[in-house]
């Protein structure tokens, strides 16, 4: 007699009863329903092989590819064509047995049901099923991962409810169960080797083109694809696809200067037109100019069209041909999957991406299937196109860093734009050890600032985040900067150029200050200071000339300002001075045409070619040197004089009103590739800093009392004394660093410091500055007083202490720098410097000392070379230390590579003669010493009489001889 307990025993196996009294039961599974449960059983076995391959996928962290999202696709299809089966044969058998005396069996059989409806309404919500206008797509994080582990732990739920089902009915065949599994783990093992082999290793894969000359293709661009075969213009001009899911930043991107790089960009398509021609008639070809292509011209120069006839002729309408338009595409950017160096031009290796199945399908049908793999599966479609990379400064390097090569100007290695490495040793990156500011944070990358998160507006996103505020937003695909003359100059192409504009707008409001900060008496530099300048700060004598000295300090920039196009973009400081209504003194005008006077004060770089004429074309291939560079580096100022003669008849009250405005571009430039000589410069102009200042005159109106400036006193003393140290004004510049030490702040202490080693005041005038700075309460910044300490050291040969205290910095550990992200080992003037300091050491050991002395130099060289890979002194710093170590072929490469790397200063010094000559307006820019004449006869907006009447008082009839003839329209600063 079996054992009631065990399995076998079951309700329906009780006594027997008469016929008679026996309840009249459906069939649990008749024909149809059993054929109905073999299609079931079947498709979820070959889920189950499925499923195995696509879970040993994923616990073995190997990459997903185009096998894998067709096992995916797979999955999908099998998934959605059980759904009707499964509920079809759940009902009509719940119907079939809900009265069964065997309620074990009926409640497994519950239970199983509602997990194969849970696993099934899972996969739809994990799906984002999208079909004939509905819609069903859950994005948010809590709800979609707990949908993810239902969809994977149900189905182990379901096997086993299946199981339970079973034993309270007829026996289960073990071995038949075994056997599927035996066969699901076979073919899940045989798919992880199919998917570890490289599609592009298969017979069958297609074959893209290859350059005719290899990869002298791409030269002088660094730029490289990964296989050294062409990639599709179809592949990397996809924006449409992107389009589909992500219309916010499709949106933002294609209000973005990158959309707009190519020749459908009017200014860049005018230089390299010329570009080509010029080359071409150099070199019979116009291959160098594709020095500008890996980063402006990617999609003709990856697909090959560059070596179509058509490209190779110079006069060809770059603009017009269809390819010239794509500009840097969505897939461009996303396909980058290696930056090789950090020199720039283009510097990285370019993968053609592998997409989803059906990607470039016409049919509308694959088009959908591959829309719901895209949805259902994203991650692929996240590896594939986001990387780590694309949050590193080195990332935007490879185009926003710049040189010129042999190949494009036929002349030497030239240092072009780079706001990579000014980034990398500020204060705002926390790598630089010797900055003036720092800031609360350090920055990590470029996209903190220019890709900034923006709320979602309307329309799929899938790369939108859910923020702790509960909205969901993306990052801002427009880099917002400064470049208001493309969306202007495109505005009929584009749903928003006003808002594109705005934006560049709102991103530089402010990134400066301007403060007219001190008058000197006399106007010379070495007058009496009135300073600062405030309410009731000072009072002006009629008759009397003053210096009126502007100070103009980077707030938000995290790179040189203003970089880029340097040459061409037009930043200039516009000062007016008024007696009451009337205008006595004029800088920065603009005239009829929007011209700007070109005596103003530019923060612009004025560059000449070998024959001293301005490049006024951005023809990069003439690029030779800097008549002057007026930049400003990131956390640091520059101070502007104004001479300013006070009329005899002043009543006041004086009100001086500056402004810092921003063009792109200049004038010059704007009438060359417009091809209108006459044309009205309409580019907008920013207004990126602003201040103001109203003074009374004695014996005349009294001045309204303005508001008292915002920024500490001390800050202000040392934002000018900074200018006047950039600018070598150093008796000056102590003057006003001694008033910041004076005030308790050390910052004024470690500046004199700065000063005192610029003035070669190294034996007691730095040490006993350093001291001070130390003993401050609070004290000064540790790796300053270390930096700075070894930087007295390294002058006065004590080169054990120098090496001590860089080493000191390397190792950090700084309590003002806890929690603040700053990490001085990648300060490469750091690593540069130490490496010079134990070479000396080395030079006086023997031995075996040596050797490992020299050893430690050449790693500390070595440090250098892998973050600035054109570093001079380290270069040089290299050779020698190859030389002594008797290593001949090291020593001759670093001294290749120094030669190459190193100025033409004799060349140099005759095309900044001739530029003097030929440009009266830059050459008195380039002075040391610049003061700018409020009162020059034919100045744009000031009026003729308040000219002559102010020239007489001056007693020459003219302007001040530091200002010198009057030019040219324009001419081009």
């Amino acid at each position: 007699m079996s054992d009631p307990a065990s399995p076998s025993s079951r309700l329906d196996q009780a006594a027997p009863r008469p016929a008679s009294a026996r309840p009249r039961y459906r069939r649990p599974v008749g024909p149809k329903l059993q054929v109905l449960l073999s299609v079931i059983l079947g498709a979820f076995a070959l889920m189950a092989v499925n499923s195995a391959y696509l879970v040993s996928v994923t616990i073995a962290r190997v990459p997903e590819n185009l096998f894998y999202l067709s096992m995916f696709l797979a999955h999908l299809v099998l998934g959605v064509a059980i759904v009707v089966p499964v509920i079809v044969f759940g009902i009509v058998h719940i119907r079939n047995t809900r009265n069964r005396p065997n309620r074990r069996a009926i409640r497994a059989g519950y239970a199983l049901f509602v997990c194969a409806i849970a696993l099934l309404a899972s996969g739809f919500v994990l799906t984002r099923v999208d079909l004939m206008g509905f819609r069903l797509s859950v994005d948010h994080p809590l709800v979609r991962g707990t949908a993810y582990w239902m969809h994977v732990l149900t189905p182990l739920a379901v096997v086993w409810l299946f199981v339970l089902h079973r034993l309270a009915g007829r026996r289960i065949r073990w071995k038949v169960g075994l056997g599927w599994a035996g066969v699901a783990a076979a073919s899940a093992a045989v798919g992880v080797v199919i998917h570890g082999m490289d599609p592009q290793d298969l017979p069958w894969a297609a074959r893209r083109g290859v350059p005719a000359d290899g990869e002298q293709y791409f030269h002088p661009s660094l730029a490289r694809t990964a296989t050294g075969e062409f990639i599709p213009a179809s592949v990397l001009d996809n924006n449409a696809y992107c389009l589909e899911c992500h219309a916010d930043v499709h949106d933002s991107w294609s209000h973005s200067v990158h959309k707009w790089s190519s020749f459908n960009n009017p200014a860049y398509a005018f230089s390299v037109r010329n570009t080509r021609q010029a080359v071409h008639a150099r070199d019979g070809s116009a291959d160098a100019s594709r020095f500008c292509a890996g980063c402006h011209d990617p999609v003709p120069f990856f697909s090959g069209a560059f070596d179509d006839e058509r490209w190779h002729d110079p006069d060809y309408d770059v603009a017009a041909d269809p390819l010239g338009a794509a500009g840097i595409t969505c897939t461009v950017c996303h396909s980058i999957t290696e930056v090789t160096s950090v020199r720039g031009n283009a510097d990285y290796v370019i993968t053609e991406p592998v997409h989803y199945p059906f990607t470039f399908s016409d049919v509308p049908l694959l088009q959908w299937v591959n829309r719901q793999l895209v949805k259902a599966k994203p991650d692929f479609h996240k590896e594939t196109f986001l990387k780590p990379l694309h949050a590193t400064t080195e990332f935007c390097s490879t185009c926003h860093k710049v040189h010129l090569p042999e190949e494009l100007n036929d002349y030497k290695w030239l240092r072009g734009q780079n706001h990579h490495d000014s980034f990398w040793l500020s204060g705002v990156s926390g790598h630089s050890v010797s900055s003036f500011y720092y800031p609360p944070q350090a920055e990590a990358n470029c996209n903190r600032c220019h890709m900034q998160r923006k709320p979602v507006t309307g329309g799929e996103n899938f790369a939108a985040d859910l923020g702790e505020d509960g909205r969901w937003t993306y990052l801002d695909h427009q880099f917002p900067s400064a470049n208001t003359a493309i969306p202007w100059l495109v505005r009929n192409l584009l749903d928003d150029p006003e808002g594109a504009i705005e934006a560049h707008r709102e991103f530089t409001r402010d990134a400066l200050r301007l403060d007219i900060f001190g008058l000197r008496r006399g106007g010379s530099i070495d007058g009496e200071l009135l300073a600062p300048l405030g309410p009731g700060a000072a009072e002006l004598e009629p008759g009397e000339t003053y210096l009126v000295d502007l100070v103009l300090r980077t707030l938000t920039l995290g790179h040189i300002f203003t970089q880029g196009t340097a040459d061409s973009n037009q930043i200039w400081v516009d000062l007016t001075v008024l007696d009451g209504d009337r205008v006595i003194g004029r800088s920065g005008g603009l005239d009829e045409r929007r011209r700007v006077d070109p005596w103003s004060h530019f923060i612009n770089a004025f560059v000449i070619d070998r024959q001293g004429n301005r490049i006024d074309r951005r023809n990069a291939e003439d690029i030779f040197v800097p008549l002057y560079d007026n930049q400003i580096p990131p956390g640091a100022a520059d101070t502007v004089h104004y001479r300013l003669q006070v009329p005899d008849d002043a009543r006041g009250p004086i009100t001086i009103q500056a402004s810092l405005r921003y063009r792109k571009f200049d004038t010059g430039y704007y009438e060359l590739f417009s091809g209108d000589p006459d044309i009205i410069n309409d580019l907008p102009i920013l207004e990126i800093a602003d201040a103001r200042l109203v003074l009374p005159v004695a014996g005349g109106e009294p001045a309204v009392p303005a508001a008292p400036s915002t920024v500490p006193e001390w800050q202000r003393w040392n934002d000018y004394g900074i200018g006047l140290f950039r600018r070598g004004q150093l008796r000056q510049a102590a003057e006003a660093f001694a008033r910041v030490e004076a005030m308790g702040r050390a910052e004024g202490t470690i500046n004199l410091v700065r000063v005192h080693l610029a003035e070669g005041e190294i034996q007691e005038k730095a040490p006993e500055a350093l001291a001070r700075a130390a003993a401050m309460d609070p004290p000064a910044n540790e790796w300053h007083l270390l930096w700075f300490g070894g930087q007295v050291a390294m002058r006065n040969g004590d080169y054990p202490a120098a090496v001590e205290n860089f080493r000191e910095i390397l190792r950090g550990g700084f309590s003002q720098a806890e929690g603040r992200g700053f990490d001085f080992s990648k300060d490469y003037r750091l690593r540069t410097d130490l490496g010079q300091a134990i070479y000396q050491l080395a030079l006086a050991e023997t031995g075996d000392r040596r050797s490992r002395l020299m050893a430690e130099a050449r790693a500390e060289y070595e440090a250098t070379l892998s973050m600035d890979p054109e570093n001079l002194a380290a270069h040089w710093g290299m050779k020698l230390v190859a030389r002594d170590l008797g290593d001949e072929a090291l020593e001759a490469h670093h001294a290749e590579r120094h030669a190459i790397y190193k100025p033409d200063d004799n060349a140099r010094d005759v095309a900044v003669t001739v530029a003097r000559r030929r440009y009266p307006a830059a050459n008195h820019a380039a002075e040391r010493v610049v003061i700018h004449d409020l009162h020059r006869p034919g100045a744009h907006e000031l009026p003729a009489p308040a000219a002559a009447e102010l020239a007489a008082a001056d007693g020459s009839g003219s302007m001040s001889a530091a200002s010198g003839p009057a030019p040219p329209a324009e001419a081009r600063p």
